[in-house]
């Protein structure tokens, strides 16, 4: 099972935490075509590696954070709080 580092609990189990999605995705102006609203809804990366993703601790605290996780080992590479920008994740 996925331990998750809680920024606000400490270490919890996954099954505490619901996926909410890519981080950082910009939602765009409301008078734009369906090929844009079809892109922001639909087509999203799916990296092998690195990947920005947002958490909620729906049976905890109940807030959302930013996970920065690596999708082949699921490491845990960052935890940060929302409306902070992208870190840049650095490895020795």
């Amino acid at each position: 099972m996925l331990r998750m580092p809680c920024p606000y609990c400490g270490e919890r189990d996954e099954l505490e935490f619901v996926f909410g999605g890519t981080s950082h995705i910009a939602r765009p102006a409301f008078e734009v075509d369906d090929s844009t609203w079809t892109e922001y809804l639909f087509v999203r990366d799916n990296p092998a590696g690195a990947h920005f993703e947002r958490w909620l601790h729906v049976y905890g605290c109940g807030r959302w954070f930013n996970v920065a996780r690596n999708t082949l080992t699921h490491e845990i590479l960052q935890i940060y709080s929302m409306g902070d920008p992208k870190p840049e994740l650095t490895r020795p």
